[in-house]
């Protein structure tokens, strides 16, 4: 079992940057694809971000492509998403999640863990 605590959401003016953190619990953190998701008040979980166990592989939703990076550390257990060129848009609470088949995914109903979110608000 993993848990997930993710860090580093807060306010930001548009144009600006954040970088979340999703520490995970246990010693079988590189067997798990990791997953960054987010949802909008009103609206359904939307995939973000996608990254491989050895994190050679990622996958982005078209809305952030180019703007945000993936990347996980496996000695610590930890994996990261920089947000850069904030829109209000942005403005959701961020999930991570993980999934024990390794495979990258966009489908939230394929990850096995999830943390508990963390809120961005981008103002414009």
């Amino acid at each position: 079992q993993v848990q997930l605590v993710e860090s580093g959401g807060g306010l930001v003016q548009a144009g600006g940057s954040l970088r979340l953190s999703c520490a995970a619990s246990g010693r079988t953190f590189s067997y798990y694809a990791m997953g960054w998701f987010r949802q909008a008040p009103g609206k359904e979980r939307e995939f973000v971000a996608a990254i491989s166990r050895s994190g050679r592989i990622t996958n982005y939703a078209d809305s952030v492509k180019g703007r945000f990076t993936v990347s996980r550390d496996n000695a610590k257990n930890t994996v990261f998403l920089q947000m850069n060129s904030l829109k209000p848009e942005d403005t959701a609470v961020y999930y991570c999640a993980a999934d024990y088949s390794g495979v990258v995914r966009t489908d939230s109903d394929e990850y096995d863990y999830w943390g508990q979110g963390t809120q961005v608000t981008v103002s414009s």
